[in-house]
C-alpha cells in the first residue's frame, strides 16, 4: 500500500516508459516473455457472450495486464476448424466444410475486432502449417514407438458408402430407451455411448439402416508413458500452482489407468493422416486441434519454436 501510494504521488511522469515490441513480437533475452493462448472457439457457430466471458475476456485481460507492467506478451487465438461438427454444420447449410470455416471464421473474427480483444494474432486450424506440424508431430510419436494399431467396430452406411461419425448417426438409447440418442450421447439420460450400442440406429445423412463393420485405426500408447507421467505429475503437483480441481481430475485418471486413445477417424474433413493403409483417414479432431495454438504461432512467424520451444523462458 505505501508503495502504491509513493507511485501515486510522484504522477504519471515517473512512471516507465511503455514497452513497445518489435512486430511480430519475439522473446527477448532479460525480459519477461509471456505466451498467452485461449481455448480455440469452434468454427460451426457465431460466438455468444457466454463463449466470450469463458475464456477470450479472461486472457485478454490478463494480456492488457501484462503489457501494463512492461512484459513482452504474444496473445494468440483462432478458430478450431475440422471434424465432424463442421461437416454437420456444412451438410445442413448446403456448403462445403471449408466454405462454412470461410464464413464462419470471418463472422469470429469481425466479433472479437468489435469486442476489441487485443489479439495479437488471430488465425485458424485450416492452414499447410497446421498439416505440416500435426504430421511431424505423428511422425516423432510412430518413430518412438507411441502408436499402436487396433480393430474398432463402426457402423457403416452403405447408401452414403462411408463410416458414420458420432453425430451422424441417430437411434433408440440403450439405457433409457429415448428415441433420438445421438452416436456419443444419450441427451435424456447423458450416459455416454457407442455408437454401436444404438438400438435401431438411423443415418442422419440418408436416414438408411448402417451395418457394423471393422475398421483399422491408429491410437496413442498412453499406458506406455504412464509411469514417466506420474512421476513428472507429483514433481509439479509440489511445485506449481494446481487448482483442486485439476488435481482431483487428473488424479482419477491416473488413478484408473490410461486407455489407449484413437487419434484417427474415417472422415474426409481434416488433416490427413500421413501413413500407408491410413492414407484414407484423417486425424480425430482432439489430437490435431491442440496443435492449432503451434501452428497459429507458426502462422504469426516462421520463428514460433522461439516460443514453443523455449524452457529457458
Amino acid at each position: 500500500i505505501a508503495a502504491a501510494a509513493d507511485a501515486w504521488a510522484r504522477g504519471a511522469a515517473a512512471l516507465p516508459k511503455p514497452w513497445q515490441p518489435q512486430k511480430p513480437v519475439l522473446p527477448v533475452e532479460g525480459m519477461r516473455n509471456i505466451l498467452i493462448t485461449s481455448a480455440l472457439p469452434y468454427v460451426n457457430n457465431v460466438p455468444h457472450l457466454g463463449n466470450i466471458i469463458g475464456c477470450v475476456l479472461s486472457a485478454d485481460t490478463f494480456a492488457r495486464y501484462c503489457r501494463l507492467r512492461n512484459w513482452n506478451t504474444l496473445y494468440v487465438c483462432g478458430t478450431d476448424e475440422y471434424g465432424t461438427a463442421t461437416e454437420t454444420k456444412a451438410v445442413e447449410e448446403g456448403l462445403t466444410p471449408q466454405e462454412i470455416c470461410d464464413k464462419y471464421n470471418a463472422i469470429h473474427t469481425d466479433i472479437y475486432r468489435w469486442f476489441d480483444i487485443s489479439f495479437d494474432c488471430f488465425g485458424r486450424t485450416t492452414t499447410p502449417s497446421q498439416t505440416t506440424i500435426a504430421q511431424d508431430i505423428f511422425q516423432r510419436l510412430l518413430a518412438h514407438g507411441f502408436l499402436l494399431q487396433d480393430t474398432v467396430e463402426q457402423l457403416r452406411c452403405e447408401g452414403c458408402q462411408r463410416f458414420l461419425a458420432d453425430r451422424f448417426v441417430e437411434g433408440t438409447c440403450p439405457f433409457c430407451n429415448y428415441e433420438e440418442a445421438r452416436g456419443d450421447q444419450c441427451d435424456k439420460c447423458g450416459k455416454l455411448i457407442n455408437a454401436v450400442e444404438l438400438k435401431s440406429p438411423q443415418c442422419k445423412l440418408c436416414r438408411g439402416v448402417p451395418i457394423v463393420k471393422p475398421t483399422q485405426h491408429l491410437f496413442l500408447d498412453l499406458p506406455k508413458l504412464e509411469q514417466r507421467l506420474e512421476a513428472w505429475l507429483e514433481q509439479s503437483w509440489a511445485t506449481g500452482d494446481w487448482t483442486a480441481n485439476a488435481r482431483y481430475i487428473t488424479r482419477s485418471w491416473i488413478r484408473d489407468g490410461l486407455k489407449p486413445r484413437c487419434i484417427t477417424r474415417d472422415l474426409k474433413w481434416g488433416t490427413p493422416v500421413p501413413l500407408d493403409g491410413f492414407r484414407d483417414k484423417v486425424f480425430y479432431v482432439w489430437f490435431d486441434a491442440p496443435i492449432g495454438y503451434l501452428s497459429i504461432t507458426a502462422n504469426y512467424t516462421d520463428q514460433w519454436e522461439r516460443w514453443w520451444k523455449n524452457p529457458q523462458q
